[in-house]
């Protein structure tokens, strides 16, 4: 079973850098865990494929709950990519829907409201430049050797 997050109240904020190919690297800002890097395997399709995309959930709660449930979760997650997509699947209305899997194969994702997430202009992908190549940098080597 996937981990949801508390239905995604747990999740604050965060990003995903696509500009890489093959390798999404980001932050998200957790409920009890803070912020944690990201750095996964994949190939991306559709709307988010090359892209930068920013999220932030009006519904987050702090909950020190999360805490105890998420206590195991990796930190920081390294894994492949399952799905990430503004328009996950044909039968649903569109909604932002990031699924991954950890090194251990632990599955994970997170849906927000149709809102809650957007494609970051390109003249703002300065803003998180810095980061995401600092997460590169100390991350993708962690992924293998056919994304390094």
């Amino acid at each position: 079973m996937a981990q949801k997050f508390g239905n995604a109240r747990w999740v604050k904020e965060g990003y995903f850098d696509n500009r890489t190919a093959d390798v999404v690297v980001g932050q998200i800002t957790f409920a009890a865990l803070g912020k944690v890097d990201f750095c996964l395997s994949g190939v991306l399709h559709g709307e988010i494929a090359g892209q930068v995309i920013q999220f932030c959930n009006p519904k987050f709660l702090d909950d020190p709950y999360a805490g105890e449930l998420l206590d195991d979760f990796a930190i920081p997650q390294i894994g492949k990519v399952s799905l990430l997509s503004f328009d996950p699947h044909p039968l649903l209305s569109p909604h932002p829907y990031f699924e991954w899997f950890s090194l251990d194969q632990q599955h994970y994702r997170i849906e927000l409201e149709p809102n809650d997430a957007w494609l970051v202009m390109e003249s703002e992908w300065e803003s998180v430049a810095q980061e995401s190549q600092r997460i590169r940098d100390a991350l993708v080597v962690r992924l293998g050797p056919s994304t390094s």
